[in-house]
């Protein structure tokens, strides 16, 4: 959200400094992994829909300014679980709202086109067919490009130490060094209770384990022209999601239930077996196979929720100074061309196409 909001700042001439206290694209939050999904029929909330509308068109539009191709890669994405769950509710209630297709897929129509999948008992499956995933990493290298490209001052490895309200700005200082601004936005990820201090809203982080595993037989069936992105609620309620093989192997982690954090910053990033066999556990109740599936490659990221798993995008309450960007709760990316294209239109005063009305600070009073 950062980078985005950088990039859409300076595009519009505000001069920008951007801070960060690692050196983006980093694994260090919770943009960073290979892939994050995009899909357009939102079971969170049908508001979501037009927003990440919005966000296809500017990925699309990311890619052909920076000249950094395959950004946003569409696979279509397989919606598995309980008609009377939250995912399937969620996804066709969406699609009402909108008018989208969401097409269910039958037994005969899964086993011809996805053969890869066995539809789990008492489970439906829906077909987002404008599903794919995003390289977050490509992406917010190429905001970043443009924001540069576009005079913005962009400095990395800069912890932020304090900042304050200060006369008609705002005032902050880093481990380098005290700037003022009209104005700050602060999209600090897992670090924002830290960084908003007494102002944070609630917010919580848990830890997530990500693991990429061997596929077995031809690997083209499980590469991106055959194989969807997919979620899976299952009846007990547990999500699980993943994707495509791409270069580091097969990947898929469960959504939620993580490990909750007190403090980010003791958050453990090696991986243990218990781990493992957490994610290996669930995923397989989809996949049989992966019981014993080698792994490639293992990662940790946090999510970072608020109360309501909905984003916030919001001024300090009664001082326009300082915007709250924390779109977040394990959802949150494949909104950042939008979000950091509405953020930037908030701290210039311009008029924003959305709704925002949800996402304010307020509704944890």
């Amino acid at each position: 959200m950062g980078s985005a909001t950088a990039y859409h700042l300076a595009a519009k001439g505000a001069r920008v400094l951007g801070l960060d206290r690692f050196a983006p694209p980093h694994s260090d939050g919770s943009s960073h992994g290979e892939s994050r999904i995009i899909r357009e029929l939102y079971y969170e909330h049908p508001l979501y829909v037009p927003l990440v509308q919005r966000a296809y068109d500017r990925w699309e539009a990311l890619e052909f300014d920076s000249g950094i191709e395959g950004l946003l890669n569409i696979t279509g994405g397989l919606m598995i679980g309980p008609a009377g769950g939250d995912l399937l509710q969620g996804v066709r209630r969406a699609a009402a709202e909108h008018e989208l297709p969401a097409h269910t897929v039958g037994t005969a129509e899964l086993r011809k086109r996805y053969p890869q999948f066995t539809m789990p008992a008492g489970c439906e499956a829906v077909l987002d067919e404008r599903a794919g995933y995003l390289d977050p990493e490509a992406c917010v290298r190429a905001h970043l490009k443009l924001a540069t490209r576009h005079g913005a001052t962009l400095r990395y490895n800069e912890r932020v130490l304090s900042w304050r309200l200060l006369g008609d700005g705002v005032e902050v200082k880093t481990a380098r060094g005290t700037y003022t601004a009209e104005r700050l936005v602060i999209s600090a990820g897992a670090w924002s209770r830290e960084v908003l201090g007494e102002h944070a809203p609630p917010l919580s982080a848990e830890r997530q384990v990500l693991l990429w595993f061997d596929a077995p037989g031809d690997a083209r069936q499980w590469g991106p022209d055959r194989f969807p992105i997919y979620m899976c609620e299952f009846g007990d309620g547990q999500f699980i999601y993943g994707f495509p093989t791409l270069a580091r192997g097969f990947k898929a982690a469960v959504h939620y239930q993580g490990q909750p954090l007190e403090d980010i910053e003791q958050m453990r990033r090696s991986v243990d077996a218990a781990d493992i066999a957490r994610v290996r556990d669930a995923v397989a109740r989809l996949f049989p196979w992966v019981a014993s599936a080698p792994i490639r490659e293992v990662a940790v990221c946090p999510y970072t929720n608020t109360p309501d798993l909905h984003f916030i995008i919001d001024f300090l309450p009664g001082d326009d100074r300082v915007l709250v960007s924390s779109p977040c709760s394990g959802h949150g990316f494949k909104f950042a061309s939008a979000i950091g294209e509405l953020q930037a239109q908030l701290l210039l005063d311009e008029p924003v196409p959305f709704d925002l009305t949800p996402f304010r600070l307020d509704r944890f009073r």
